[in-house]
Parts: structure tokens; C-alpha cells; sequence
């Protein structure tokens, strides 16, 4: 059953001042009249105009969806877009210049895997009743740490303590960690 938008909502057509309101990449010189050639003042009659509109969140689109669904597909796609922001960042990936369509492809797949694997944990996290930030995730998981020791002759390897939002990390993807002291295999 498709969501349903609360009849307190305005509904809008694609020919309502609100709709259509352009927005340009540089609101402040919507706000400037021209004074002379060379001079240039704010206009208050248009910030006063413009006030109307504060708060308010308008898209525009030329499908068939109702406003609530319109508005759930944005924030999914700007769910994406940030996904894809922040795993550049916490991955630190660097531009990479293919030249072959087959490494283009296989850049774009491994990103997207990477995408759907950070998606499919985060709901993990949800389906336990908790919550926990992807950079939180991250640290944690690099604080991780194995130390390979020597004892009366014999090696064993000693792995750190997870902290909170690796543990919680480590549960959700139902993964077991190593135990915390363990004899290291005879290599």
C-alpha cells in the first residue's frame, strides 16, 4: 500500500507559486537591487517577499507520485549521494582515471557493493534497536588490533578490546571475533 500524505498537508499542482519558485545557486544576489552602475543595496521589500517560504520545503516533479512518496524518493537519493560523500571520505579513495570500460565497470560495481554491505549493516544495527555512526564504525573497527608476543618459547597473539561501536558492528554482521589470547599458528 503506497504511504499516504496527511490531508494537513498542502497539495500543490505544477502550477503553484511554490512549485515553480526558482532558486539560484546564489540566493544573495536575489536580494540586491541595483542603485546605479556601479552600486548595488539589499532590497528589504524582496527579503520581506521571501520570508513566506521560510521553512517551507518544496520539490518539483513531473511524476505521477504524491507528495509524500515524491519526497521519500529524494531522500533517498540524497541518502545515496551523502553514502557515496562519506565513503570517499572514510575510505579516503582518491580519483581514480580508467581508461578501459571493464575497469570502469568493475570501480563502479566494487563501489556499489561497497554501498549496499555499509546499507545492509546499518539496518542490522536498526533491526538490533540500536544506533551507531558509520565514521563511530569506522574508528572502532581501526582501533582493532593484534600483537604477535613470545612467552617461554612459545607465540601467541594477543587481540585488543572492540570498542562500543566495533562490537556493535561485529554483532549486527553476526561475526565472531577471535578470542582475545590465542597460540599463534606455527609458520
Amino acid at each position: 500500500m503506497p504511504p499516504t500524505v496527511p490531508r494537513s498537508w498542502p497539495r500543490w499542482s505544477a502550477n503553484s507559486p511554490r512549485a515553480t519558485r526558482r532558486w539560484s545557486a546564489t540566493p544573495a544576489f536575489g536580494y540586491l537591487k541595483t542603485v546605479s552602475d556601479r552600486h548595488f543595496a539589499i532590497d528589504p521589500d524582496k527579503i520581506e517577499e521571501e520570508k513566506k517560504f521560510d521553512g517551507i520545503f518544496v520539490l518539483r516533479t513531473n511524476t505521477d507520485l504524491n507528495p509524500l512518496e515524491a519526497m521519500l524518493c529524494y531522500k533517498q537519493l540524497w541518502t545515496v549521494e551523502q553514502t557515496f560523500r562519506t565513503a570517499k571520505h572514510l575510505l579516503s579513495t582518491r580519483p581514480i582515471f580508467h581508461k578501459l570500460d571493464e575497469t570502469i565497470r568493475g570501480h563502479v560495481f566494487c563501489s556499489f557493493l561497497a554501498l549496499v554491505l555499509k546499507k545492509a549493516l546499518e539496518d542490522r544495527i536498526v533491526a538490533l534497536g540500536r544506533t551507531s555512526s558509520w565514521p563511530e564504525i569506522i574508528a572502532d573497527l581501526e582501533s582493532l588490533t593484534e600483537t604477535e608476543i613470545e612467552h617461554d618459547g612459545k607465540r601467541f597473539v594477543v587481540r585488543s578490546a572492540p570498542r562500543p561501536a566495533a562490537s556493535l558492528a561485529v554483532r549486527a554482521a553476526g561475526v565472531a571475533l577471535p578470542p582475545t589470547v590465542r597460540e599463534a599458528a606455527a609458520g
